[in-house]
């Protein structure tokens, strides 16, 4: 895919001008986040001609993004290649409503056309969050079986979260003519939604998958590898830190945990005791 604008002046004033102005207000430090994405409608002409809108290259920029479009409300390119560009890298999350914070500062740009009632301006809001909970959108995959055994299930369980889902459950339920079934719920992201929904499908032979995007709000955390040595022997140990209310918490993945166990012919919870004693030291 090649940006014909992208050699032209104005993308390169466009590109450093705004990197600038989001430097100098300590924006890349902060967390950017994005409401739909008008892309406009109609056709647009460029050195190939004439195209259908939005334009190939704004509708693969955006394709893996887990940023929403909106088309509409006129027949007009509405976003650029180049601005796609900027939104794809800088923005952390996309969501319908604004995030709860306490508002700072606003700005309006506003374009060089007239639309007949619509408003070309683009807004900017800063502000401070009001929670120290991040705001996360994902995708929510269920499907109701009612003849597959536990053993399909628990395989299926560790298929979907090897193919990258952030969590799985299955709960019991009663279903039409008092019938007992399980109701599968799986939690990923846009990227792995297919794959993931593919699986359902392939292992369980369920005829439909319902699918909703719902957004929630998680605690900050960051995933750290420790170099630790036991009893003579060496292991890097992985431990998830969060911080909240002004305290820091941390947890051993208990893979790790299990690993280092039948290494050292030890308990599971003495090895546990023995790492958080590690960790801590870290700390």
């Amino acid at each position: 895919m090649h940006f014909h604008e992208a050699a032209s002046f104005d993308t390169v004033v466009d590109l450093l001008g705004t990197a600038i102005a989001l430097d100098d207000l300590g924006c890349f430090d902060d967390d950017i986040v994005v409401t739909p994405v008008a892309i406009g409608g109609g056709t647009v002409t460029f050195s190939h001609g004439t195209s259908s809108n939005p334009a190939y290259a704004v509708l693969e920029i955006f394709r893996e993004s887990g940023i929403i479009t909106v088309g509409g409300n006129v027949k007009e390119e509405l976003t650029t290649p180049t601005g796609a560009s900027m939104l794809v890298n800088l923005v952390k999350e996309c969501s319908e409503f604004y995030p709860p914070m306490k508002i700072q500062s606003i700005g309006y740009g506003a374009g060089q056309k007239d639309f007949k009632g619509f408003s070309n301006v683009l807004k900017i809001v800063r502000g401070i969050a009001s929670t120290k909970l991040q705001l996360d959108t994902v995708k929510i995959l269920e499907t109701n079986v009612d003849d597959v055994s536990g053993e399909v299930l628990g395989n299926m369980i560790e298929k979907i979260m090897a193919q990258g889902a952030k969590d799985v459950t299955i709960s019991s339920a009663i279903t039409k003519k008092g019938r007992p079934t399980n109701l599968v719920s799986v939690i990923c992201d846009s990227d792995t939604m297919n794959s993931i929904m593919d699986l359902l499908v392939t292992e369980t032979g369920t005829l439909g998958v319902r699918i909703r995007t719902s957004e929630r709000y998680i605690v900050p955390r960051a995933v750290k590898t420790l170099s630790v040595n036991i009893q003579g022997q060496s292991f890097d140990v992985r431990y998830k830190t969060r911080d909240l209310n002004n305290g820091s918490h941390f947890k051993i993945e208990s893979d790790d945990i299990k690993e280092i166990s039948s290494a050292l012919s030890i308990s599971f919870k003495d090895t546990e005791e023995l790492l958080n004693q590690e960790v801590r030291k870290e700390i």
